[in-house]
């Protein structure tokens, strides 16, 4: 799977990591940034770079966002048409994402978690898919009329 990752200051330790391993795990990951470790970083930077790669990919690409709290990356993220990003926390809500939502981008606040729950909301992430009951393929059209 095409993962596409970023992170400011506040989310590259836990970016760094989490890198590593979905690399291990087999998917093709590619940092958007930040690529260094900066503290005076904006986080819409890199944001907006994955976000738009994951909406003009082809390939049912996914985003995996890494902040403070994860709040700032999924408002930018959700300024990308085609995009559906969720600020996740546990397991429950990043399966929800996916069953329900058809999310294609995650965020992570990484102040808020440890590592080994970063990789075990987002292996369950990964391995949900959509639902698309009619109710759910209803709500995400008006999503995109809206949009359009």
């Amino acid at each position: 799977m095409k993962i596409y990752i970023a992170a400011d200051h506040g989310g590259f330790k836990m970016k760094e990591s989490v890198k590593e391993w979905l690399f291990v795990e087999g998917h093709d990951v590619e940092d958007c940034g930040n690529t260094v470790f900066d503290p005076n970083d904006d986080y819409p930077d890199f944001a907006f770079l994955a976000a738009d790669k994951v909406a003009k990919s082809s390939d049912k690409a996914v985003g995996i966002l890494f902040c403070r709290s994860g709040g700032g990356m999924v408002i930018v993220a959700n300024k990308v048409q085609g995009v559906r990003a969720v600020d996740v926390f546990d397991m429950t809500s990043a399966i929800h994402a996916r069953t329900n939502n058809n999310a294609n981008v995650i965020s992570l606040g990484a102040d808020w978690m440890e590592i080994h729950e970063a990789k075990l909301i987002i292996k369950n992430f990964l391995e949900t898919s959509f639902l698309g009951e009619e109710r759910h393929l209803r709500r995400l059209r008006k999503i995109e009329e809206r949009e359009a």
